[in-house]
């Protein structure tokens, strides 16, 4: 054994021992307290700067402090290990974005559900029956169970498997009789069969409810649903908890790999994030956890192998395969969700390594696989995910935008989250005008506001249509440590106390997240023989996209140059399909057809995306032929 330190971090005023040499986000990590590391502790985002108040450490050198933060005692809690008792302080810009469960206006953000597109029977995977059973007699001798599936039955549900567990025939003889033969029947929808999931005694059909959730890399949202009426009666959201292992799958499948217990870390991650969003809700309800019944969730193919706590790794190595697309019913509890403790989970299905349940989820609730008409639907999400198609034939690939959407690899960047910046606008005079969530001052620019701000600053020239920044003396300009970089928010102005800028490298990330984006749908289009001009309806669908200014992104060419009433916005797809197909059987056969016939298209195979790509790496694009709305509107600005 080591020598042991103390560590006290404030303003919490939570202390935990760790071994001397254990990093201070390890020490955080342990104590239970958020300090933010997108980049799971690899040096790489400068997220989880903290200010050592006293006692000794030892930093690694970094590029992503300045000299000032330096010598105002701040240091990066990844880099710093931990030599003697100490005391440290987290600020507010490190602490902010872990705020777990989102609520307001932040919580319909990321939780928005989307109007049924399509109607489908409503037919819950999990039911209530209520059964009044004349009591046996020599002349009517069945067993109890028959008596049950009689008595079901007699009520319209037969179906050709029908089963339960020993657990519930070692309580049926005594149930049965001491309720009077009145007793409630719970059928739960497992595959091809129908399990007949628990016996209460006396009346409690009306009290069956279920759980839809979308396990996004970043965000996770819940939904509360009455089987009975269909009705949802409640949504949380949270930041996902595996972001302080990394900010993408693939950094969180090689923390997998390589960490000890780190598979079975990020699979306590989600499980804990997932039970208190399901806490909260039946808490605001007042609902009883037994009678949740079922669970419903979408996620990419990384999410669900974390949450079901399977071997994820190869997913990332050639030829990126993973575990399973479809994955069977199981007890919640198996994994250790807390709802009813014979509850039943399952998980829509997905394509591939790169293109999971939630895009599924998302096409279900979209109904584009149903129209005749062609449709385009963008996720965007990290993954880019983009999917063409129409009632006859889908195909899909993902873009691998990366995380500036997100506000990730952006020097003030953060999630959409209480001060950020949504929107903004660049006046005449050269004046900056910003929306920010919540009521307080800015600190940070989110995905929306981050593609408004870049709109904004080409339309006004201070940037140029390579993105970078004109050196002419323009509009809040100056040359810092790393380069030149446009002041959005002066320090007195920003709730940190610093200033809120955008930098040449974040002009950089951006410009090849957006690429990413437009280049995958370009190449999936042009690979089929189709323009742009001949889709009817694309779709956008995430938390991100609820708030994007069309005009703006089809500006800056992460959009096709279509008109705005071609573009649908369907909030989270992911969680309406999910809640779609917890109240329907018709709906979940649906995706996993769809799911089946759905054709996965592996960009990196053609060469075309590379050229592509490098096309795009231009403000809207290197072919201003394509966007010729976007050329009219600089003209008229000049």
């Amino acid at each position: 054994m080591g020598m042991k330190c103390r560590v006290r971090f404030l303003p919490d005023d939570v202390e935990v021992e760790v071994e001397r040499g254990e990093t201070i986000l390890r020490a955080a990590e342990r104590a239970g307290v958020y300090v933010n590391s997108i980049c799971g502790g690899e040096g790489l985002c400068g997220k989880c700067r903290v200010i050592v108040k006293e006692g000794d450490v030892r930093s690694r050198p970094t590029a992503l402090l300045s000299r000032e933060e330096i010598r105002k005692g701040y240091c990066l809690a990844c880099l710093t290990e931990v030599l003697s008792d100490l005391v440290v302080e987290i600020p507010v810009e490190s602490r902010l974005e872990g705020r777990p469960v989102l609520v307001g206006e932040e919580a319909v953000r990321f939780g928005r559900i989307s109007p049924k597109l399509v109607p489908y029977k409503h037919d819950p995977l999990s039911k209530k029956v209520f059964l009044e059973l004349p009591p046996p007699s020599l002349e009517d001798n069945l067993s109890d169970l028959d008596r049950i599936y009689r008595g079901l039955a007699g009520k319209g549900y037969s179906y050709p498997v029908m089963q339960t567990g020993l657990f519930n025939l070692k309580r049926l003889a005594r149930l049965l009789r001491e309720s009077d033969w009145k007793v409630t029947v719970t059928l739960g929808r497992r595959g091809g069969t129908v399990e007949l999931v628990q016996f209460e005694p006396g009346d409690t059909s009306r009290d069956n409810y279920g759980v839809a959730v979308d396990i996004g890399t970043t965000t996770i949202a819940a939904h509360l649903v009455d089987l009975n009426t269909g009705r949802t009666l409640g949504t949380q959201a949270r930041y996902n908890s595996q972001i302080k292992y990394g900010e993408d799958v693939i950094s969180r499948i090689i923390y997998a790999d390589n960490e000890e217990d780190g598979l079975s870390k990020l699979h306590g991650s989600v499980v804990k994030d997932i039970n208190d969003l399901i806490g909260a809700l039946v808490e605001e309800a007042d609902v009883h956890l037994h009678d949740v019944t079922y669970l419903m969730c979408a996620g990419n193919t990384t999410m669900i192998h974390f949450l079901l706590e399977m071997d994820p790794s190869n997913i990332r190595r050639e030829p990126y395969i993973p575990t399973a697309n479809s994955v069977p019913v199981i007890r919640a509890a198996e994994v250790g969700i807390a709802i009813n403790g014979r509850g039943l989970l399952g998980c829509v299905p997905g394509v591939g390594s790169y293109v999971g349940g939630d895009i599924t989820a998302g096409i279900l609730a979209s109904g584009m696989h149903r129209r005749e008409e062609l449709s385009l639907y963008i996720d965007m999400g990290t993954n880019g995910e983009v999917v063409l198609g129409n009632k006859d034939w889908l195909i899909c690939c993902s873009a691998s935008a990366g995380p500036a959407f997100e506000g990730g690899g952006i020097r003030c960047g953060m999630r959409a989250t209480e001060g950020a910046i949504e929107k903004m606008v660049i006046t005449e005079d050269g004046r900056a005008i910003w929306k920010v969530i919540g009521k307080g001052k800015p600190r940070g620019i989110c995905g929306s506001g981050l593609i408004d701000a870049v709109a904004e600053m080409l339309k006004a020239g201070v940037i140029n249509r390579s993105g970078k920044i004109e050196r002419d003396g323009r509009w809040n300009v100056r040359e810092g440590e790393d380069g030149y970089e446009v002041v959005l928010v002066p320090a007195e102005e920003t709730g940190t106390g610093r200033d809120i800028v955008i930098t040449e490298a974040d002009l950089a990330t951006f410009i090849r997240s957006k690429g990413a984006i437009y280049a995958a749908a370009n190449t999936l289009m042009s690979h089929l023989g189709f323009s742009f001009e001949d889709l009817d309806t694309v779709y956008i669908s995430g938390g991100f996209g609820n708030y994007l200014d069309v005009q703006n992104a089809i500006l800056i060419g992460l959009l096709p140059d279509l008109p705005p009433g071609k573009f649908k916005f369907i909030g989270n797809g992911s969680i309406t399909g999910a809640e779609m197909c917890l109240l329907s059987e018709e709906a979940l056969g649906e995706v996993e057809e769809l799911a089946r016939k759905m054709t996965y298209f592996e960009l990196s195979t053609d060469p075309k995306f590379m050229d592509e790509f490098s096309l795009a790496l231009f403000l809207p694009h290197t072919n201003l032929e394509k966007f010729p709305s976007a050329v009219a509107l600089l003209e008229r600005r000049r």
